[in-house]
């Protein structure tokens, strides 16, 4: 009995073990079948572009750049000490204009199907350097691609070698350093574009072609064009991007990279699931820190708050590069982008705990109050078109780093250290060329000028009203044309 008990069990055990030796072998071939079909609708997709890029060639004009918004430059107001002295009164601020909402973000682009890691022997490394930092992806062993002319036949033959197998792991490298990096679509776009110069050894053609290749399989809408024998490549956005020709094809906008010309053949051809780039900033790059020059910033009535400041140059540099855009064809979206975007990590580390440690044991209006001040006295106000020739708005990085700012950069930076600090929400307040921003605190006690927006009560905090405490509106705003943007 007992005999057949044990024979029960270890004949039950290899039936088990049987089953379960079947299902793993189905899974695994379903597994590789799966594969296999994401691999040959990519090389199927890789075929018919480049059968488009053949013979689907037009001449395109370019519309014209859509000019930088003007704003009046409205001056800095110092408060006057009589006002200083006058009580606050809560007194609510109408809006009549729509608030503006941001809209929700959308994921980065994803390859249309994944790139499995091939197993090449052998592979040789690059490096190249990005913003100073130093970046690496693997190269091919055979000799890499020429573009032997710049006719739809050459582009086309140059793509069917770049889209074997054999440039599967540089495209995997370049995906994986915009994960480590966390870098935005634009700035992958413009790694790609360091990459593509040195593995091509030049800023040619085929420097062009491969960055186009390499931006096309990681998941974004792009098109190539031809000029006098320059390729160049065309990326599609949602933002309206300023002084920046574009070309409209079946009824989207698509801006040139790099040197901007007004007339072009493209190759209208269509990638599967092709997304546009987007410009906003979601998170932190990881960047080399390159430390600017100490910059100490002091606070006129609360001398406590003393910083030294510096700021990471690359990120600066970077920011260099960043096209001011717009969406949905409002030009106040442009101050959320810049408002949105994290405090850089390796200042938010430095700064943030000082600053905490002096707003230590505060209620939220002192510790509001001191942050105000701060921004209002601890900078120089300059009117961007004497700095810059024209309108510019900073990140809170810039802010900090250059020598004059205007009531945007104050606004963005006031809300940012105010997210941050007190975890409190913010919106900007823009009067026709002014910036200014709002404050939500958690208790309804604060006095002062406000806004009521979906029940709740946001304070206007006017970094630019120099001196003027939390709830005092800058003279001559008129709140019957005022605009509210919203911060996340």
């Amino acid at each position: 009995m007992k005999k057949s008990i044990i024979m029960a069990i270890l004949v039950g055990s290899s039936v088990n073990l049987q089953a379960q030796n079947t299902f793993q072998d189905a899974y695994d071939q379903f597994k590789q079948q799966a594969e296999g079909k994401y691999e040959t609708f990519r090389e199927e997709a890789n075929k018919t572009y480049v059968e488009f890029v053949r013979k689907a060639w037009e001449t395109y004009e370019a519309t014209p750049a859509v000019p930088m918004p003007k704003k009046e430059e409205v001056p800095p107001v110092i408060i006057p000490k009589e006002e200083l002295l006058k009580p606050i009164e809560s007194a609510p601020i109408q809006i009549e204009e729509e608030v503006v909402r941001i809209p929700k973000l959308e994921p980065q682009p994803v390859p249309v199907a994944p790139i499995r890691e091939q197993p090449i022997e052998a592979e040789k490394s690059m490096n190249f350097l990005f913003y100073g930092t130093l970046m690496s992806v693997r190269q091919v062993n055979e000799p890499v691609v020429q573009l032997k002319a710049c006719t739809p036949n050459g582009v086309a033959d140059a793509w069917e070698k770049l889209s074997g197998k054999e440039y599967d792991n540089l495209i995997r490298d370049c995906l994986t350093l915009r994960i480590e990096h966390k870098l935005d679509d634009w700035a992958y776009l413009q790694m790609l574009e360091q990459m593509a110069a040195a593995y091509m050894g030049n800023k040619g053609n085929e420097a062009t072609l491969l960055m186009a290749y390499v931006f096309c399989q990681s998941g974004y809408q792009m098109r190539l064009g031809m000029e006098k024998g320059r390729l160049h490549m065309l990326f599609a956005t949602r933002h309206t991007m300023y002084g920046m020709e574009f070309y409209r094809m079946n009824g989207k906008d698509y801006y040139m990279y790099g040197e901007q010309v007004n007339h072009l053949d493209i190759c209208d051809a269509a990638f599967p699931k092709e997304t546009a780039l987007s410009l906003w900033l979601p998170q932190n790059m990881v960047l080399t820190n390159l430390p600017s020059e100490p910059r100490t910033l002091k606070s006129s009535r609360f001398p406590d708050m003393e910083l030294t400041v510096q700021v990471n140059k690359n990120l600066i540099d970077f920011m260099n590069s960043y096209p001011t855009s717009e969406v949905s064809g409002n030009f106040m979206t442009r101050w959320a982008m810049y408002a949105n975007k994290p405090l850089e990590a390796q200042l938010a580390d430095e700064l943030l705990p000082t600053l905490h440690q002096k707003l230590m044991g505060l209620n939220e209006l002192e510790a509001t109050e001191r942050l105000l001040n701060w921004v209002q006295t601890a900078f120089v106000y300059e009117y961007d078109d004497k700095v810059w020739g024209d309108d510019r708005a900073f990140f809170p990085e810039e802010t900090l780093y250059y020598p004059y700012c205007d009531c945007e950069d104050r606004s963005i930076l006031f809300t940012r250290l105010v997210r941050n600090l007190l975890g409190l929400k913010c919106v900007l307040i823009y009067y026709p060329g002014h910036l200014a921003s709002a404050v939500h605190f958690t208790s309804d006690d604060v006095a002062g000028d406000y806004i009521l927006l979906d029940g709740q009560r946001f304070v206007v905090c006017d970094p630019t009203y120099i001196g003027a405490p939390v709830g005092r509106t800058m003279p001559d705003m008129d709140n019957e044309t005022a605009h509210v943007i919203l911060l996340e």
